[in-house]
């Protein structure tokens, strides 16, 4: 889904559970992946993370992604005031 923010998680990952209460709180939809049940996912956030698998790395609906993205540059990035 290309229109939608893209929020790409595991199960262990603090930052994911932070990222995705202020998400829920601003009333910003988002479909979560968890990369270690989807290969395809973990490939995505590798290429745009020099190999790593780096999370809560974001995918936004213009396509271009963000990793542990201040809550401020989410806002910029979907074009809503910070």
């Amino acid at each position: 889904m290309r229109d939608q923010l893209v929020m790409f998680t595991t199960t262990w990952c603090g930052y994911c559970v932070r990222l995705k209460r202020f998400l829920d709180r601003e009333g910003i939809g988002y479909r979560e992946v968890n990369i270690e049940e989807d290969p395809a996912a973990a490939d995505f956030v590798m290429s745009v993370n020099g190999g790593n698998r780096t999370v809560p790395t974001l995918q936004f609906p213009s396509g271009s992604a963000l990793t542990n993205p201040s809550p401020a540059e989410i806002l910029v990035e979907l074009g809503r005031p910070a």
